[in-house]
Protein backbone atom coordinates (compact mmCIF):
# COMPACT_ATOMS: atom_id res chain seq x y z
CA UNK A 1 0.00 0.00 0.00
CA UNK A 2 3.03 2.56 0.96
CA UNK A 3 4.28 1.77 -2.53
CA UNK A 4 1.43 2.39 -4.21
CA UNK A 5 1.05 5.67 -2.19
CA UNK A 6 4.26 7.09 -3.50
CA UNK A 7 3.61 5.74 -6.91
CA UNK A 8 0.42 8.08 -7.02
CA UNK A 9 2.40 10.90 -4.99
CA UNK A 10 4.91 10.19 -7.89
CA UNK A 11 3.00 11.02 -10.48
CA UNK A 12 1.30 14.04 -9.14
CA UNK A 13 4.55 15.67 -8.52
CA UNK A 14 5.39 14.55 -12.13
CA UNK A 15 2.41 15.77 -13.48
CA UNK A 16 2.17 19.19 -11.21
CA UNK A 17 6.09 20.30 -12.05
CA UNK A 18 7.15 18.61 -14.82
CA UNK A 19 5.70 21.19 -17.28
CA UNK A 20 7.77 23.71 -15.41
CA UNK A 21 10.72 21.50 -15.70
CA UNK A 22 10.34 21.53 -19.45
CA UNK A 23 10.32 24.70 -19.86
CA UNK A 24 12.56 26.11 -17.70
CA UNK A 25 15.84 25.98 -19.85
CA UNK A 26 14.18 28.47 -22.16
CA UNK A 27 14.13 31.22 -19.57
CA UNK A 28 17.13 30.39 -17.48
CA UNK A 29 18.57 31.33 -21.10
CA UNK A 30 16.06 34.54 -21.86
CA UNK A 31 17.01 35.44 -18.33
CA UNK A 32 21.27 35.11 -18.95
CA UNK A 33 21.02 36.57 -22.22
CA UNK A 34 17.91 38.65 -22.57
CA UNK A 35 16.85 40.05 -19.50
CA UNK A 36 20.07 40.74 -17.46
CA UNK A 37 21.71 42.34 -20.46
CA UNK A 38 18.46 44.56 -20.65
CA UNK A 39 18.53 45.24 -16.35
CA UNK A 40 22.34 45.90 -16.88
CA UNK A 41 22.04 47.97 -19.51
CA UNK A 42 19.25 50.50 -18.03
CA UNK A 43 21.46 50.40 -14.71
CA UNK A 44 24.44 51.55 -16.31
CA UNK A 45 22.53 54.17 -18.20
CA UNK A 46 22.34 56.02 -15.00
CA UNK A 47 25.65 56.63 -14.81
CA UNK A 48 28.43 58.60 -15.93
CA UNK A 49 30.58 55.95 -16.83
CA UNK A 50 34.06 55.58 -18.44
CA UNK A 51 34.10 52.22 -20.60
CA UNK A 52 38.12 51.95 -19.76
CA UNK A 53 37.11 52.74 -16.12
CA UNK A 54 34.35 51.15 -14.72
CA UNK A 55 35.67 51.54 -11.16
CA UNK A 56 35.57 55.44 -11.43
CA UNK A 57 31.19 55.70 -12.29
CA UNK A 58 29.14 57.82 -10.35
CA UNK A 59 25.22 57.97 -11.01
CA UNK A 60 24.08 61.27 -12.52
CA UNK A 61 20.16 58.88 -12.89
CA UNK A 62 18.35 60.71 -15.25
CA UNK A 63 20.92 63.14 -16.52
CA UNK A 64 22.13 61.29 -19.78
CA UNK A 65 18.51 61.23 -21.14
CA UNK A 66 17.63 64.91 -20.46
CA UNK A 67 21.24 65.40 -22.45
CA UNK A 68 20.28 62.50 -25.06
CA UNK A 69 16.99 64.52 -25.99
CA UNK A 70 18.60 67.62 -26.18
CA UNK A 71 21.41 66.34 -28.84
CA UNK A 72 20.88 66.68 -32.68
CA UNK A 73 23.65 64.34 -33.57
CA UNK A 74 20.74 61.95 -31.71
CA UNK A 75 17.51 63.05 -33.28
CA UNK A 76 19.29 62.58 -36.84
CA UNK A 77 20.20 59.45 -36.50
CA UNK A 78 16.75 58.67 -34.95
CA UNK A 79 15.39 60.17 -38.62
CA UNK A 80 17.94 58.16 -40.32
CA UNK A 81 16.96 54.86 -38.75
CA UNK A 82 12.75 55.47 -39.10
CA UNK A 83 13.84 56.56 -42.65
CA UNK A 84 15.87 53.01 -43.45
CA UNK A 85 13.10 51.64 -41.71
CA UNK A 86 10.69 52.57 -43.96
CA UNK A 87 12.84 52.33 -46.59
CA UNK A 88 14.01 48.96 -46.02
CA UNK A 89 10.55 47.16 -44.32
CA UNK A 90 7.58 48.12 -46.66
CA UNK A 91 9.33 46.54 -49.74
CA UNK A 92 10.74 43.60 -47.96
CA UNK A 93 7.24 42.22 -47.63
CA UNK A 94 5.81 43.44 -50.89
CA UNK A 95 9.05 41.65 -52.49
CA UNK A 96 8.69 38.93 -50.52
CA UNK A 97 4.95 38.22 -51.28
CA UNK A 98 5.18 38.21 -55.06
CA UNK A 99 8.54 36.00 -55.27
CA UNK A 100 6.67 33.57 -52.82
CA UNK A 101 3.72 33.49 -55.10
CA UNK A 102 6.06 33.11 -58.20
CA UNK A 103 7.48 29.88 -56.60
CA UNK A 104 4.10 28.58 -55.10
CA UNK A 105 3.74 28.01 -59.08
CA UNK A 106 4.25 24.53 -60.24
CA UNK A 107 7.59 24.90 -62.73
CA UNK A 108 10.32 23.02 -63.73
CA UNK A 109 13.43 23.55 -61.00
CA UNK A 110 11.22 25.13 -58.43
CA UNK A 111 13.13 23.68 -55.77
CA UNK A 112 16.64 25.38 -57.13
CA UNK A 113 14.77 28.63 -57.02
CA UNK A 114 13.86 27.77 -53.87
CA UNK A 115 16.84 27.18 -52.48
CA UNK A 116 18.40 30.44 -54.30
CA UNK A 117 15.97 32.88 -52.47
CA UNK A 118 17.66 31.78 -48.97
CA UNK A 119 21.24 32.45 -50.57
CA UNK A 120 21.75 36.13 -49.66
CA UNK A 121 20.37 35.83 -46.11
CA UNK A 122 23.23 33.53 -45.41
CA UNK A 123 25.73 35.53 -46.80
CA UNK A 124 28.00 37.33 -44.45
CA UNK A 125 26.83 40.62 -43.96
CA UNK A 126 30.08 42.41 -44.10
CA UNK A 127 30.69 40.65 -47.48
CA UNK A 128 27.87 41.93 -48.84
CA UNK A 129 28.34 45.71 -47.97
CA UNK A 130 31.71 46.12 -49.46
CA UNK A 131 30.81 44.27 -52.12
CA UNK A 132 27.29 46.86 -52.56
CA UNK A 133 29.40 49.79 -51.72
CA UNK A 134 31.80 48.97 -54.50
CA UNK A 135 28.55 48.41 -56.77
CA UNK A 136 27.58 51.86 -55.49
CA UNK A 137 30.70 53.43 -55.85
CA UNK A 138 30.86 56.69 -57.58
CA UNK A 139 33.50 56.46 -60.42
CA UNK A 140 33.62 52.96 -61.38
CA UNK A 141 30.14 51.60 -59.39
CA UNK A 142 28.19 49.33 -61.66
CA UNK A 143 24.87 51.09 -60.88
CA UNK A 144 26.53 54.79 -61.86
CA UNK A 145 27.67 52.81 -65.13
CA UNK A 146 23.96 51.04 -65.82
CA UNK A 147 22.47 54.81 -65.08
CA UNK A 148 25.43 55.87 -68.06
CA UNK A 149 23.64 53.74 -70.20
CA UNK A 150 20.10 55.94 -70.71
CA UNK A 151 22.70 59.32 -70.12
CA UNK A 152 21.97 59.83 -66.24
CA UNK A 153 25.32 61.72 -64.68
CA UNK A 154 27.32 59.88 -61.81
CA UNK A 155 25.76 59.73 -58.32
CA UNK A 156 27.74 59.88 -55.21
CA UNK A 157 25.67 57.63 -53.41
CA UNK A 158 27.59 58.01 -50.20
CA UNK A 159 27.34 62.11 -49.91
CA UNK A 160 23.59 62.43 -50.18
CA UNK A 161 21.05 61.58 -47.56
CA UNK A 162 18.26 60.05 -49.51
CA UNK A 163 20.70 58.19 -51.83
CA UNK A 164 22.84 56.70 -49.31
CA UNK A 165 20.01 55.87 -47.36
CA UNK A 166 18.37 53.95 -51.00
CA UNK A 167 22.00 52.64 -51.73
CA UNK A 168 21.76 51.13 -47.55
CA UNK A 169 18.24 49.66 -48.00
CA UNK A 170 18.88 47.87 -51.44
CA UNK A 171 21.41 45.89 -49.40
CA UNK A 172 18.98 45.43 -46.86
CA UNK A 173 16.16 44.25 -49.03
CA UNK A 174 18.38 41.98 -51.10
CA UNK A 175 19.37 40.16 -47.92
CA UNK A 176 16.43 39.73 -46.36
CA UNK A 177 13.56 39.64 -48.60
CA UNK A 178 14.36 35.41 -49.58
CA UNK A 179 14.18 34.49 -45.45
CA UNK A 180 10.33 36.53 -45.70
CA UNK A 181 9.31 34.74 -49.01
CA UNK A 182 10.32 31.53 -47.47
CA UNK A 183 7.62 32.00 -44.62
CA UNK A 184 5.08 33.11 -46.81
CA UNK A 185 5.30 30.30 -49.34
CA UNK A 186 5.18 28.00 -46.60
CA UNK A 187 1.94 29.68 -45.49
CA UNK A 188 0.63 29.79 -49.56
CA UNK A 189 1.10 25.53 -49.21
CA UNK A 190 -1.22 25.46 -46.32
CA UNK A 191 -4.11 27.19 -48.35
CA UNK A 192 -6.67 24.87 -49.60
CA UNK A 193 -7.11 24.70 -53.49
CA UNK A 194 -10.31 24.71 -53.16
CA UNK A 195 -10.92 28.25 -52.61
CA UNK A 196 -9.30 29.13 -55.81
CA UNK A 197 -11.14 27.39 -57.78
CA UNK A 198 -14.47 28.66 -56.25
CA UNK A 199 -12.70 31.90 -57.09
CA UNK A 200 -12.01 30.67 -60.43
CA UNK A 201 -15.62 29.60 -60.66
CA UNK A 202 -17.12 33.23 -59.76
CA UNK A 203 -14.70 34.63 -62.39
CA UNK A 204 -12.07 35.74 -60.22
CA UNK A 205 -8.37 36.43 -62.40
CA UNK A 206 -4.93 35.51 -60.70
CA UNK A 207 -4.37 38.71 -59.20
CA UNK A 208 -7.79 39.61 -57.76
CA UNK A 209 -7.34 35.48 -55.91
CA UNK A 210 -3.55 36.50 -54.99
CA UNK A 211 -5.35 40.16 -53.53
CA UNK A 212 -8.50 38.85 -52.08
CA UNK A 213 -7.67 35.75 -50.96
CA UNK A 214 -3.81 35.07 -50.41
CA UNK A 215 -2.79 38.07 -48.95
CA UNK A 216 -5.94 38.30 -46.10
CA UNK A 217 -5.40 34.73 -44.99
CA UNK A 218 -1.26 35.13 -44.85
CA UNK A 219 -2.23 38.13 -42.37
CA UNK A 220 -0.70 36.04 -39.16
CA UNK A 221 2.61 35.66 -41.31
CA UNK A 222 2.62 39.40 -42.63
CA UNK A 223 2.15 40.76 -38.78
CA UNK A 224 5.57 38.52 -38.07
CA UNK A 225 7.43 39.30 -40.95
CA UNK A 226 6.64 42.98 -40.06
CA UNK A 227 7.72 42.70 -36.40
CA UNK A 228 10.62 40.50 -37.25
CA UNK A 229 11.67 43.35 -40.10
CA UNK A 230 11.08 46.23 -37.52
CA UNK A 231 13.17 44.82 -34.67
CA UNK A 232 16.16 44.19 -37.21
CA UNK A 233 15.66 47.10 -39.38
CA UNK A 234 15.75 49.56 -36.30
CA UNK A 235 19.39 48.42 -35.16
CA UNK A 236 21.07 48.69 -38.38
CA UNK A 237 24.88 49.09 -37.70
CA UNK A 238 27.42 46.78 -40.08
CA UNK A 239 25.42 48.09 -43.31
CA UNK A 240 25.74 51.86 -42.43
CA UNK A 241 29.24 51.12 -40.68
CA UNK A 242 30.91 49.57 -43.66
CA UNK A 243 29.45 51.20 -46.06
CA UNK A 244 31.68 53.97 -45.70
CA UNK A 245 34.46 52.91 -44.35
CA UNK A 246 37.60 54.90 -42.88
CA UNK A 247 37.97 57.96 -40.33
CA UNK A 248 33.89 58.98 -40.45
CA UNK A 249 32.79 55.39 -40.58
CA UNK A 250 31.47 55.79 -36.91
CA UNK A 251 29.56 59.15 -37.87
CA UNK A 252 28.09 57.59 -40.90
CA UNK A 253 28.87 59.63 -43.38
CA UNK A 254 30.78 62.85 -43.21
CA UNK A 255 27.99 64.79 -42.38
CA UNK A 256 26.00 61.98 -40.43
CA UNK A 257 23.57 61.49 -43.29
CA UNK A 258 23.22 57.67 -43.18
CA UNK A 259 24.13 57.65 -39.36
CA UNK A 260 21.39 55.08 -37.40
CA UNK A 261 21.19 55.23 -33.85
CA UNK A 262 22.78 51.52 -33.71
CA UNK A 263 25.82 53.56 -35.06
CA UNK A 264 25.25 56.54 -32.76
CA UNK A 265 25.38 54.33 -30.26
CA UNK A 266 28.66 52.99 -31.68
CA UNK A 267 30.14 55.54 -31.77
CA UNK A 268 29.61 56.90 -28.40
CA UNK A 269 30.05 53.54 -26.88
CA UNK A 270 33.18 52.29 -28.81
CA UNK A 271 34.72 55.40 -30.10
CA UNK A 272 34.15 58.14 -27.15
CA UNK A 273 33.82 55.16 -24.39
CA UNK A 274 31.16 57.15 -23.09
CA UNK A 275 29.35 54.20 -21.78
CA UNK A 276 26.53 55.31 -19.68
CA UNK A 277 25.21 57.46 -22.48
CA UNK A 278 25.56 54.75 -24.99
CA UNK A 279 23.46 52.72 -22.64
CA UNK A 280 20.52 55.37 -22.50
CA UNK A 281 20.59 55.41 -26.57
CA UNK A 282 20.03 51.80 -26.01
CA UNK A 283 17.43 51.95 -23.98
CA UNK A 284 15.84 54.58 -25.61
CA UNK A 285 16.16 52.89 -29.46
CA UNK A 286 14.53 50.14 -27.71
CA UNK A 287 11.68 51.90 -27.06
CA UNK A 288 11.31 53.17 -30.22
CA UNK A 289 11.91 49.74 -31.80
CA UNK A 290 8.35 48.34 -29.61
CA UNK A 291 6.74 51.32 -30.23
CA UNK A 292 7.65 50.96 -34.18
CA UNK A 293 7.02 47.00 -34.34
CA UNK A 294 3.53 48.16 -32.29
CA UNK A 295 2.43 50.53 -35.50
CA UNK A 296 3.48 48.13 -38.10
CA UNK A 297 1.19 45.34 -36.01
CA UNK A 298 -1.40 47.74 -35.78
CA UNK A 299 -1.24 48.59 -40.18
CA UNK A 300 -0.47 45.10 -41.37
CA UNK A 301 -3.84 44.05 -38.76
CA UNK A 302 -6.09 45.99 -40.97
CA UNK A 303 -5.70 43.58 -43.44
CA UNK A 304 -9.31 42.51 -44.69
CA UNK A 305 -10.02 39.54 -44.01
CA UNK A 306 -13.11 39.05 -45.74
Amino acid sequence: MAVIDKTVRRHRWDTKFAPYGYVAPYFLIFGVFGLFPLLYTIWVSLQDRNLLESDAATFVWFDNYAALMADPYFWNAMGNTLSLWLLTTVPQILFALVIAQLLNRKVRTRTLFRMGVILPNITSVAAVTIIFAQLFGRDFGLFNWLLGLFGAGQIDWQAGTATSHIAIAVMVVWRWTGYHALIFLASMQAISPSLYEAATLDGANGRQQFWRITVPLLRPQIIFTTIIATTGNMRLLAEPLLFNPGAAAATGGSDRQFQTAALYLYEQGFTKYDFGYSSSIAVVLAIATVVVAGFGYLVTKRIRTE
